[in-house]
């Protein structure tokens, strides 16, 4: 089978590596089209044993199964920019953290060239698990190409027929996951700016035993340090499921600023030391109210 991946950062790269080796891989990255990045790409692709390809189209002509693996915010885009290339048949799995609705206008761009489309929600991070993190998947195809995906191997898991059903689960657990760190966030950041961690964390872990925000937070800063434009991205894929359903997205666009803002920070790490969130909350403070 020749698989195409659409995409070739973090999430393409933890999938590829687990296969190692066992599939005939092409990849496209729009990273490729810049000078300053290509030669980034090129390494990650000759260190995953990938073909890098000069075009999507390049891609996705041969194809047999395509993994679109973009941010949020690009699902819809490389499903127009690609879909005419598309071979006849082909499946194309969208990964993407999307609104349902993202997930609806792709894949009735991909069905109107004549590919196949399944809806993938990784439900996740894809380390340490690599291609076995797991996956629901839906639509129409979904459960005919589960056995295949299966067989490469993955971890999926079908969730029904429609397509937008499993986004429609992965969005709605990231208004609790990406909301709470986004409230670590601000009450890490505060309680150092007020100098009051001391009294705070064990007033609320005393409060709230399963909720520990002084044990999650060095977490939470990492993931959002280097992930947060992807993950601000899918918080507004987020707040747009919501409007779609009528209902408020204040929350859900509040914690998409929030990953925006730290994701905009540039934050070394003292040589030799273990960051936590005391040092994550102060550095970002000097940084910021200097």
């Amino acid at each position: 089978m020749n698989i195409g991946f659409i995409g070739l950062g973090e999430a393409a790269g933890a999938i590829i590596s687990g296969w190692k080796g066992a599939h005939h891989v092409r990849a496209y990255d729009r990273k490729l089209d810049d000078s300053a990045t290509a030669g980034e790409i090129l390494e990650r692709g000759n260190s995953l044993g990938v073909t890098v390809c000069a075009t999507g189209a390049e891609t996705v002509e041969v194809a047999d199964l395509v993994f679109s693996t973009v941010t949020a915010d690009q699902a819809v885009a490389v499903a127009e920019a690609h879909g005419a290339a598309l071979k006849a048949g082909a499946i194309w799995c969208d990964l993407n953290s999307c609104a349902p609705k993202s997930k609806e206008v792709a894949a009735h761009v991909l069905r109107a060239t004549g590919g196949r489309y399944l809806d993938v929600a990784v439900m996740a991070p894809v380390y340490p698990k690599c291609n076995m993190v797991p996956c629901l998947i839906s639509g129409p195809e979904a459960k005919d190409w589960a056995p295949v995906l299966a067989s490469l191997p993955m971890d999926v898991r079908v969730v029904g027929d429609t397509i937008g059903r499993a986004s429609s689960i992965k969005m709605v657990r990231s208004i609790m996951v990406k909301g709470m760190e986004a409230l670590t966030a601000e009450c890490v950041l505060a309680a150092a700016a007020a100098d009051v961690a001391d009294e705070v964390f064990p007033s609320l872990k005393t409060g709230h035993p399963k909720i520990d925000v002084e044990a999650r937070a060095n977490y939470n800063f990492e993931r959002t340090l280097v992930h947060g434009v992807r993950r601000a991205a899918e918080m507004d894929e987020v707040a747009k499921m919501l409007r779609d359903l009528g209902l408020p997205d204040g929350m859900s666009a509040a914690a998409a600023d929030w990953q925006r803002i730290l994701s905009g920070t540039d934050l070394t790490l003292p040589g030799g030391d273990t960051p936590d969130h005391r040092w994550f909350a102060t550095e970002y403070l000097r940084r910021f109210l200097s």
